[in-house]
């Protein structure tokens, strides 16, 4: 048979984080023939998120919202709709409507996890988006001088550096249908996103961390483009994938993916002036601990600094289908 091999089947990704990150790079990956879970943390407690996590005794909606959204065969409006804010009335300001026909889904069905899968429904969701665990996870932080810091949304601000995270309750039940996921993946991808408070609270659900050692998958960790103030102050490539490994206590991944694309000057002042600077790619580093490193220029600046969502999935299909490929 002459031509390029071709796969027998859809790889099966599982991609897990949270944030802007997480969702910029799936509005690529669903362009892609791939069969898509997204698993998604839910130590989220500021904002709306925490709000009606806090009132409704749900786990919060914000991120799983905009998975859903970047997901999604919807209009462009009612994507707008979905991330619409509110800015008045009372009980109302600050809530995005999507949270809200989140949490009126929860309700309605009496379970977060149908509530998603009903809207994934409504809304032609390209793949499946999983809670990491079925109930709100509280995030706590030890610092450098010992200290501890309780809440997503607070370590950040503490303006100490991270020693380490965890979760309370430590023997959180993970979803089985995510722990499922990652056992009949082709691929894991992780990030990019808050490496401390979106990207390793999913790595340290107990059952979830263990489905993804034991998995035979290839494992693909996105690094950020940018440090993130409060978390990743001066962090290289080597440093976040070193805070994953002293987390989950061995090496994970078999690739890299970083850009090594320049960034405008003008827009590195931008950041900095928000305590932002480059990731450094120390490559020699890099490779030493046995990573297989992908650079390339994968940024775009419009009003922020975003992953080039059709350059990244390009990547990440190509190394899937290779790897399958050699596995066939």
């Amino acid at each position: 048979m002459k031509g390029q091999p071709t796969l027998s089947r859809k790889p099966r990704i599982v991609v897990i984080g949270g944030g802007t990150g997480l969702s910029v790079m799936l509005r690529g990956l669903k362009q892609k023939p791939l069969d898509i879970t997204a698993i998604v943390t839910v130590a989220d407690d500021g904002g709306s998120s925490g709000i009606l996590r806090e009132e409704l005794q749900i786990p919060p909606p914000g991120d799983i919202r905009n998975v859903l959204s970047a997901l999604a065969d919807i209009e462009p409006l009612m994507a707008e709709v979905m991330k619409y804010r509110f800015n008045n009335g009372t009980g109302l300001a600050g809530h995005s409507l999507g949270n809200l026909i989140l949490a009126a889904m929860t309700d309605i069905t009496g379970d977060f996890v149908t509530g998603i899968s009903e809207l994934s429904r409504i809304f032609a969701v390209r793949g499946r988006v999983l809670p990491a665990a079925n109930q709100a996870i509280v995030l706590k932080a030890e610092m450098e001088d010992g200290s501890i810091v309780v809440g997503e949304s607070t370590i950040p601000k503490s303006g100490l550096a991270i020693r380490r995270v965890f979760l309370e309750p430590a023997d959180v039940e993970a979803l089985p249908e995510a722990v499922q996921a990652l056992k009949d993946a082709d691929a894991i991808l992780i990030g990019p996103g808050s490496l401390y408070t979106s990207i390793i609270p999913n790595l340290i659900v107990p059952k979830l961390a263990e489905a993804i050692v034991q998995s035979d998958a290839v494992k693909l960790f996105v690094c950020n483009v940018m440090t993130q103030p409060g978390e990743t102050d001066n962090y290289s490539v080597s440093d976040h994938l070193t805070a994953v490994q002293e987390h989950i206590g061995q090496q994970l991944f078999d690739y890299v993916i970083v850009n090594d694309g320049e960034i405008p000057p003008q827009v590195q002042d931008l950041y900095a002036e928000q305590g932002s600077t480059a990731v450094h790619l120390d490559l020699d580093e890099v490779t030493r601990q046995g990573y297989k490193v992908i650079a390339d220029t994968l940024v775009l600046f419009r009003t922020y600094l975003r992953h080039d969502a059709a350059k990244l999935s390009d990547h990440i299909y190509h190394l899937v289908e290779d790897w399958m490929l050699r596995k066939e």
